[in-house]
């Protein structure tokens, strides 16, 4: 493994690990980095896998030492993007949500077995030129069942990104093609009822809990 920096830093829900990414030189950074945990008294070190520079790519479970990631190398969002659980540290293989066909752009836990993804078709088609639009939808991925199951429907030149959940709330982003502005949606739950609670935004909320 080779890295110049670290960055990212984020600890698990009981304070015994922290994760974050090796990052390379400049250039390789774009395509590759390494996430990594570290046991909290620095005695246990692993590299978990590959995956771009993207910190929200990488989230803890909210009751387990689950770490949830969007693994696969490669700048361009138009394949090789997969939802990956790991048991840290770990002890046995790691599991894909992602199913053939389909890249994962952005990742959220809703409960302890549970993760939101923003989801696409792959484009492998594309070779140069201006990169496409990779127009993703929400879906829920039950890691303990397999279950997985489509949540939001945008129009066809609209994508759903940014999922966040804030107590038994989901809220994304939703707009249109190369739009800059969009507007957050709200759902109750899984199931419940969803609407626009905010319009013209460039971009999703930051919630803390107090």
């Amino acid at each position: 493994m080779f890295a110049i920096s670290a960055d990212g830093f984020k600890w698990s829900f009981d304070g015994k690990w922290v994760s974050f990414l090796a990052t390379p030189t400049a250039s390789w950074s774009n395509d590759s980095n390494t996430l990594c945990v570290l046991s909290s008294k620095g005695g246990h070190f692993q590299p978990i896998g590959k995956m771009l520079l993207y910190r929200d790519w990488m989230k803890w479970a909210p009751s387990a030492n689950k770490l949830a990631y969007i693994s696969g190398e490669g700048r361009f969002f138009v394949e090789n993007k997969k939802t990956t659980i790991a048991d840290i540290p770990i002890l046995k293989q790691q599991k894909q949500f992602t199913p053939a066909g389909y890249v994962d752009l952005d990742l959220e836990w809703f409960s302890p077995d549970k993760v939101i993804v923003a989801r696409s078709n792959e484009n492998k088609e594309w070779k140069e030129g201006p990169v496409p639009t990779m127009f993703t939808s929400l879906y829920a991925i039950n890691i303990s069942t397999g279950v997985q199951k489509q949540l939001s429907f945008p129009k066809g030149n609209e994508l759903d990104v940014d999922p966040q959940v804030v107590g038994s709330k989901l809220t994304w982003l939703r707009k249109k093609g190369k739009e800059t502005q969009g507007g957050v949606w709200v759902r109750d739950g899984l199931s419940g009822k969803q609407h626009k609670w905010i319009k013209r935004v460039e971009e999703a909320p930051v919630f803390f809990n107090l």
